[in-house]
């Protein structure tokens, strides 16, 4: 069995003209749908010759209904089995649709495509306690696409020993690595991730702490919106110095690599007992002023904790690339810039991938890693004790 970092030097040509061709090429689609559940993003790559080739993206929004569910089920409720296969079905459809959408744009037949890598909607994640909940049915997926599926990706790292988290890195490096200097990656979905690559080694990385999922519990409570378009809102507020370093007790960004997180911590009980002790809830402010400050001071966690980790970690990085959803926030883009000084922050559209292409694009690599029996994990990032092939296959016939 190959391990993940012997695909590392693989090339990817991100040409979003090109077209399906040749008779050796294999064509993966990626589908995502990350903690922050604003909806789902799909690609599809063209692999030929050992280089890679981006051919169609998609995007479909969660229904307001499946998102209130899935948010739901992220801690413990009444049925929970029963709510948990329902919303599993209605992602399942909604991942059908992207996909029929990916293969319209690109002009290619189900039958053209090798396999689907979906991630699922991550629900618990308790890699502590040995077990990692990602909501997903693949065969039903399967079924309806006529496509064969590959699923459950992290399960298998943490059955040996591992966080089962992130497991991008690997795919990071071979798009965004550089052979004369350490570029760090930063993922801002609901939760954030680093991956820092270095020359002719293997990558690392952890989970750093929270990415959009307070600010936007926050936006919502205030502003009744599901985020804050382009950081506006908390660009308007302060940040209040006392109230952050409370937030940075939090012991999770004291621990050591390897390590992940999720809405098990980072959630509304968190963020209700950050603003106890200032008198505040969950519910609307009167007080505008504050309202726009604690937007301001939750978005200087995220770039200040992502900061911090990397100083510490990677304090020779030369250039980090941010995508995600967090990616498109302006304020949050800003901040991490001064935070960095003297490193170049941008995003990864600079190297020819969207900034919500990224991870949709790693499943569909994963889905290959799978397939051709590689190991898609680096156990340097996940503690787990050696490469493992990860996933598991449903086929469509």
């Amino acid at each position: 069995m190959s391990t993940s970092t012997d695909v590392l030097t693989q090339g990817l040509n991100l040409n979003p003209s090109a077209r399906p061709g040749g008779l050796f090429s294999e064509l993966y689609i990626g589908l995502m749908s990350g903690t922050s559940l604003d909806g789902v993003d799909g690609v599809l790559l063209q692999r030929e010759q050992d280089s890679w080739r981006m051919l169609a993206h998609a995007h479909r929004p969660l229904p307001p209904t499946l998102r209130q569910a899935l948010l739901e089920l992220n801690t413990p409720g009444e049925d929970e089995l029963h709510r948990s296969a329902v919303a599993s079905q209605a992602l399942a459809v909604l991942y059908a649709t992207v996909v029929q959408a990916i293969c319209s744009a690109a002009d290619v037949l189900p039958s053209e495509v090798q396999a689907i890598g979906a991630h699922g909607q991550t629900v618990r994640h308790r890699p502590d306690l040995g077990y990692t909940i990602q909501l997903n049915h693949p065969a039903l997926l399967a079924e309806m696409t006529g496509i064969d599926v590959v699923s459950d990706f992290r399960s298998r790292d943490v059955a040996a020993g591992g966080q089962g988290a992130p497991l991008v890195p690997a795919f990071h490096q071979a798009i965004f690595g550089a052979p004369d200097q350490t570029v760090a990656v930063l993922n801002i979905g609901g939760m954030a991730n680093l991956s820092i690559l270095r020359p002719d080694q293997v990558p690392l990385g952890f989970d750093c702490g929270p990415g959009n999922a307070l600010l936007d519990m926050w936006c919502q409570w205030q502003t009744g919106h599901a985020y804050d378009a382009n950081g506006e809102f908390g660009a308007m507020g302060n940040v209040m110095e006392d109230w952050l370093g409370d937030a940075l007790q939090e012991p999770f960004f004291g621990l050591p690599p390897p390590k992940s997180t999720g809405r098990d911590l980072f959630n509304a009980e968190w963020l209700n007992r950050w603003l106890a002790p200032h008198g505040l809830t969950d519910g609307p402010l009167a007080d505008a002023d504050l309202a726009r400050d604690v937007q301001a001071t939750l978005c200087e966690l995220t770039a200040r904790s992502a900061a911090m980790a990397l100083r510490e970690h990677a304090p020779d990085a030369a250039e980090v690339v941010v995508c995600g959803g967090g990616a498109l926030n302006g304020d949050l883009m800003r901040r991490l810039g001064e935070q960095l000084p003297g490193v170049r922050v941008g995003r990864s559209d600079a190297h020819g991938l969207d900034v919500m292409q990224v991870e949709a694009a790693a499943f569909a690599w994963l889905a290959w890693t799978h397939v051709n029996r590689l190991a898609g994990n680096v156990p340097a990032v996940t503690g787990a004790r050696g490469p493992r092939v990860l996933g598991a296959l449903y086929p469509a016939r």
